[in-house]
Formats: C-alpha cells, structure tokens, sequence
C-alpha cells in the first residue's frame, strides 16, 4: 500500500498541486485539527475540496481521527513545548483510538496525508503514517513535502 503525506505551509499553490498530481495519490485525507482556518489559504476545506476535484481529480477527506486533540496541540505549538513529549502522547492518542482498526485502509491507500507542517519530520502526519505502516505491515510511505 502506498501513502504520501504532504504539508501545505511555504508552498503556493502552483507546487503543491502539482506534486499531488504527480505522485499519482487518489484522495488527500485531511489529518489536521483545524481545516477552516484562515490563515489555510487556499488549503481550507471548502477551497482545497474544490481545488482537489478540478485541478488533480483527486477526491477530498477529512479524518478527524488522525488528528492531535486541542489540548496537545495547544501545548506544542501555543506553549512552545518539547517534540518528544508532543509524539509520544500522539502515539498513544492513535494506539487508544485504534486507529490501525477504525480506520479503513480504502480511505489511507494510495491516499496523501495532508497537514499544514512544511517538512514531516515535526509532525503528526509522518507519525500516523510510520503507525499505520507498523500495525498494517506493507505500507510505503513517501513524503511529498
């Protein structure tokens, strides 16, 4: 199974589509807290739906699953905190929700993990995919940006 993750942050939309439409992903699923942001840009969810249909004919879904509750992010981003401490209480937020269970593998295949993190390596996006790729075993993960 492949997944890609992408972040949208320091990219205009030029880039971004055209690394979804080239990495040959069927559907953006949205992990991101917040999808109606302001500050998204054209990565609201209203917009990016539209965008995604007409640009990439990509299908659009929002997994609020997969996403880090209020209170952890809010400690994170808001509170300056520590990285290792953010991941581990992400970890262990996905392995009580049992993600690997709840979350049909349809909807992650060939899908792209989308949050608003330039680079995946600070955030919960490449932590749900290396997850889902530890509990479900084949999974390829590439990271678009």
């Amino acid at each position: 199974m492949k997944v890609f993750t992408i972040g949208f942050t320091k990219k205009n939309a030029q880039q971004f589509f055209n690394a979804l439409r080239k990495s040959g992903a069927k559907r953006v699923v949205d992990v991101r807290l917040n999808n109606v942001s302001q500050l998204a840009g054209f990565a609201k969810r209203d917009d990016l739906a539209f965008f995604l249909k007409e640009v990439c004919g990509m299908d659009y879904v929002h997994t609020l699953e997969l996403a880090p509750t209020k209170e952890m992010l809010d400690e994170y981003k808001k509170r300056k905190g520590d990285w290792a401490t953010y991941e581990k209480r992400f970890l262990d937020l996905m392995e009580k929700r049992k993600i690997e269970e709840r979350i049909p593998k349809e909807v992650v295949a060939e899908g792209c993990l989308l949050c608003s993190e330039d680079k995946p390596h600070h955030c919960h996006r490449r932590l749900v995919a290396e997850y889902l790729k530890q509990h479900w075993g084949d999974v390829d993960i590439s990271h678009l940006g």
